[in-house]
């Protein structure tokens, strides 16, 4: 109880009884690893369902060695508001594992950092079929 119930007569203050305040408090803290436990089962099963919501939503995004891929432009390549957010095309020359891959230039240049699969994305080249009727 604060000072200020105390001083004036409140209910909570003329029902108190210290024997039961301290016979419930005893049982509280022997409650107490059961609701640590039972407060680590909600943070994990609240943990795995947002890791489904977000797998689930999830692409993946595998390229082979040799695909033609255009990469996510640093803020710096930005001009302004209006230019390109994707650069390239770049081919891919090497798969490291854990959706990590190496580029070159198409004129065969390297480049020296290795780039994750959520920044790249395969190029596709649509060939257009024109059909002229008369």
């Amino acid at each position: 109880m604060i000072p200020v119930e105390i001083q004036e007569n409140l209910p909570r203050f003329q029902n108190f009884m210290a024997e039961e305040s301290n016979e419930e408090r005893k049982v509280n803290l022997d409650l107490l690893d059961e609701v640590r436990e039972e407060a680590k089962i909600k943070a994990e099963t609240l943990k795995r369902k947002m890791q489904y919501k977000y797998n689930s939503k999830l692409r993946p995004r595998q390229f082979q060695v040799a695909d033609l891929v255009i990469r996510k432009a640093h803020p710096y390549q930005l001009d302004n508001k209006l230019s390109p957010n994707w650069t390239g095309p770049f081919r891919v020359t090497e798969a490291l594992g854990n959706a990590t891959y190496r580029l070159e230039t198409l004129e065969g240049g390297t480049i020296s950092c290795t780039w994750n699969a959520t920044n790249l994305k395969i190029l596709l080249q649509l060939n257009y079929c024109i059909v002229c009727s008369f």
